[in-house]
């Protein structure tokens, strides 16, 4: 049950429940009027903001240039590519009537940009010279959720989405696996979940994809979420919208194409991956702020409000994002109990006790150390170091918990039992029917074929046939 108003059901009692109430709570996000949307509020999209600079920076340092497509997709484009279409048709929003009118054509609002970022690429390619095409667009989609959760599947979401055009498979497939690494990077450098990086199976596929890469994390209710997605496309998508180029020796080739995307999900991963029943913990590398001043005045005593407006401007100039929580009419309980909920990751507190010691009281969102005091003049000098290391602990913790809930499962009652509560890694035979059975009986699915799996071969763990990707793949249930 949650404790009070400001409270949220524990995870052990309900995690959905846990999840759902405190991305509310803690003023990340709200419900939109149309049923499977949000709103993403100024403190989630705070965070967004830090997620998308970082990511944004990373694609461009790779060469990648930023563009805008339409929103409205003629519904004839997306016929072009036949799996394409049926994988997402049971997702789509279509328009049929504007200006007062019905429209000779139907048009989809996007729920991904391959068909008409492939007919504008037919446009601008050409020769050999204009490859690669490295493009990525920073958009808004729109995927018909029938069980929407806030951040993890809505209606409407953001996300970027990369889109490439090469020569040949081998540099399309070097692009498609670039472009994981760099989420590999940003999940692990920046958000601390420690992710599995791997190919999902031909069951898992993207429609209309030759092979689809993945990084999966583990939340801590044992299930997993898929956090970024590459795909190499073949000429797939270039034969449907004539992407082709003239080569060197003047015959004309069809390029290959990738697509990639990371999305606000991420939010609701670092969400599930570090929070607790006291609320959010964010990793200071992403947080929106990374250290909250309460000062403890006591009325018309403005000394204390000055020093803190000091530090703060101290730990600015030190790079420290911070904010003074100087509102009046609330109590410092309060405020600690709600910063801890937000998920910010030190919180320092300074009243008039501590001001004439010239320290301040330092918190840490985790850790078993409580308060201590820290010099005034020190804080600035000593906080990215302090920051650096809540950051190491978060990773480190998520990966004990990711490694202590992942089972090597080589019988039915072990990756039965495994699935319940986390991952197995097992043998697989490769065929959608066995999957689909593993399915229906323990809600668990093939996540991913580990990147850095070793050599396995024998018997599936559910039909016992041969096993087929030379190595384990990892299952569990997912969101």
């Amino acid at each position: 049950m949650a404790r009070d108003g400001r409270g949220v059901t524990a995870q052990s009692e309900d995690f959905a429940a846990w999840y759902n109430e405190l991305v509310v709570k803690a003023g990340l996000v709200d419900r939109g009027p149309a049923k499977g949307t949000m709103v993403i509020r100024p403190y989630g999209y705070r965070l967004w903001e830090r997620l998308q600079a970082e990511l944004d920076r990373r694609i461009k340092d790779t060469g990648h240039e930023n563009a805008y497509f339409p929103l409205l997709i003629p519904e004839s484009h997306l016929h072009r590519e036949a799996e394409h279409v049926e994988g997402f048709s049971p997702e789509l929003a279509v328009v049929t009537h504007a200006g007062g009118k019905e429209l000779e054509e139907p048009l989809v609002v996007r729920p991904t940009s391959e068909t008409i970022i492939g007919e504008m690429m037919a446009k601008w390619i050409t020769s050999h010279r204009d490859l690669p095409l490295l493009l990525n667009q920073w958009a808004n989609v729109v995927r018909w959720e029938l069980r929407p959760r806030m951040f993890l599947r809505t209606t409407e979401f953001l996300w970027q989405e990369g889109h490439t055009a090469h020569a040949d498979e081998a540099d399309a497939r070097r692009e498609t696996m670039l472009a994981l690494g760099i989420y590999q990077e940003v999940a692990r450098d920046l958000a601390a979940i420690p992710v599995v990086a791997g190919e999902k199976t031909p069951g898992e596929r993207f429609a209309g994809a030759v092979s689809t890469f993945t990084i999966e994390g583990m939340m801590r209710d044992g299930r997993a979420l898929q956090a970024g997605t590459s795909h190499y496309l073949g000429v797939n998508f270039a034969k449907a919208f004539g992407i082709r180029y003239t080569g060197e020796t003047g015959r004309e080739e069809f390029c290959h194409t990738t697509s990639w995307g990371m999305t606000t999900r991420m939010i609701g991963a670092i969400a599930m991956t570090h929070g607790d029943d006291q609320g959010l913990v964010f990793p200071p590398r992403l947080a929106p702020y990374q250290v909250v001043v309460v000062p403890i005045t006591r009325g018309g005593d403005t000394a204390v409000e000055e020093a803190a407006g000091d530090l703060a401007r101290r730990l600015r100039a030190a790079g420290v994002r911070t904010h003074v929580d100087d509102r009046p009419q609330l109590s410092p309980g309060f405020k600690y109990h709600e910063w801890e909920l937000r998920g910010v990751p030190v919180r320092l507190e300074l009243g008039p006790r501590d001001l004439a010691a010239e320290t301040a009281m330092l918190a840490k969102r985790l850790g078993d150390e409580g308060k201590q005091a820290v010099p005034l003049d020190s804080l600035p000098e000593v906080m990215p170091g302090i920051l650096t290391e809540f950051q190491a602990f978060l990773l480190a913790r998520a990966t004990e918990f990711r490694d202590s809930h992942t089972v090597e499962a080589a019988t039915w009652p072990d990756f039965a039992d495994a699935v319940s509560t986390g991952w197995a890694r097992a043998l697989h035979c490769g065929t959608r029917a066995c999957e689909e059975d593993i399915k229906s009986l323990t809600a668990a699915g093939p996540r991913c074929v580990p990147l850095d799996g070793e050599a396995a071969h024998g018997p599936c763990v559910r039909c016992g046939a041969s096993s087929a990707y030379g190595k384990q793949v990892l299952f569990g249930r997912a969101y």
